[in-house]
């Protein structure tokens, strides 16, 4: 497998040794694959339709939750452990897997304009969701935060489940993968291991700053972190995942431009204990 030493790029002092390193930790985890991605299109099959509001024009948005069954399952999670986790201030320890498709213009029962959304999740999950309110109200509110992180949205926490309608307009054909990448299953949180983990100070920035976007920049401030050995770097079409080891930091966020993975570069800063993370942006 070829590795690119400079996703995670270190001090020169350290380069030597941080290369070998380096090397190492990418065949572990695996870089972003840019050969014979494991992926296939699949049919969102119709599931239930949500009904709200984006902020502050109040424009109405449907949301198609589909399901499918080559979406992978979420990790198993009690009742009880999931109403501990809504009441959490930040749940996101607890991922559900789940496909975004792309925004498209639908009509209304009154024929008005509107937007709609297709969330794909496993059908197996769909089918307890469909069977426990609290759930049902779980993966809503997880699709509805997924979207607003992907496409910069507001959404109202005001939303309907209509009755009698599984989905509203068409549903599109949407390109997932059919294998997890390793990195991503490495880093599966667990309550213990995110509950120590503190969410590092960081920042995205756009360059250039007017115009057509060329490259996303990310600076994340590390405090404590000696060594890029310590740290696991994803760099996702639309999502950016890091975590310190041991359970020092931890960091996942989506952002709203589609990224070219393969031309993504990191360097860690040992003098400041900054990452930055410089991610070119797709041309639309």
């Amino acid at each position: 497998m070829n590795t690119d030493s400079s996703l995670l790029g270190s001090e020169l002092e350290l380069q030597q040794q941080e290369e070998i390193y380096q090397q190492l930790l990418m065949q572990t985890v695996g870089k972003m694959p840019t050969e014979n991605p494991e992926s296939k299109v699949i049919r969102p099959q119709p599931g239930l339709c949500v009904k709200t509001v984006a902020e502050p024009d109040k424009q109405k948005i449907f949301v198609n939750v589909c399901q499918s069954p080559d979406v992978p399952l979420p990790p198993e999670i009690s009742r009880d452990e999931l109403g501990d986790l809504l009441q959490a201030e930040d749940p996101s320890g607890f991922r559900v897997p789940m496909s975004l498709g792309e925004p498209h213009t639908e009509t209304d029962n009154n024929s008005q304009a509107c937007t709609a959304y297709d969330v794909v999740i496993n059908q197996e999950f769909f089918q307890k969701c469909q069977t426990d309110p609290l759930f049902q109200q779980f993966v809503i509110l997880v699709s509805l935060e997924g979207l607003e992180n992907k496409y910069n949205l507001e959404l109202s926490r005001d939303w309907k489940v209509l009755k009698n309608r599984k989905f509203l307009g068409s549903l599109v054909d949407q390109n997932i993968r059919t294998k997890s990448r390793p990195v991503i299953q490495e880093l599966q949180p667990e309550f213990s291991s995110t509950a120590a983990a503190e969410r590092p100070e960081f920042s995205l920035l756009v360059e250039p700053p007017a115009g057509d976007p060329e490259f996303l920049v990310a600076e994340i401030k590390l405090p404590g972190v000696r060594s890029a050995r310590s740290l696991v770097l994803d760099v996702g079409e639309d999502r950016l995942l890091l975590t310190a080891r041991p359970s020092l930091y931890h960091l996942d966020i989506f952002h709203p431009f589609s990224i070219e993975q393969e031309s993504s570069v990191a360097q860690f800063n040992s003098n400041t204990q900054i990452l930055t993370v410089t991610m070119p942006v797709a041309s639309s």
